[in-house]
């Protein structure tokens, strides 16, 4: 797993396979197969809850008027959709005591 700079699929798919034994492709396919059920239920509207992790909480974000911070010209901003992450108290305890 790295030590710095990013955790990646393939960092999470070495650890399954080293911690639980499954095949390198197993351990990819798992990785693979939770990030695409988490992707199908933020994408129907569903937020995802990890119990002692956080939440994925998926909000609408109305239209608005935003301004060019070069030119000070107002400029409309189109509504969207927005992923935002809420870490668990446990998830912020731990990552304070680190």
């Amino acid at each position: 797993m790295a030590k710095t700079g990013n955790l990646t699929r393939a960092d999470i798919a070495e650890s399954i396979h080293r911690k639980i034994g499954l095949s390198r492709a197993e351990s990819s396919n798992l990785v693979e197969g939770i990030l695409r059920h988490m992707c199908g239920a933020l994408s129907n509207g569903s937020n995802v809850k990890i119990t002692s992790f956080g939440t994925f909480i998926l909000r609408e974000k109305g239209e608005r008027i935003g301004r060019n911070p070069k030119t000070g010209v107002e400029v409309p901003i189109t509504p969207r959709r927005v992923l935002t992450f809420r870490a668990s108290q446990s998830t912020r305890e731990r990552i304070a005591a680190s």
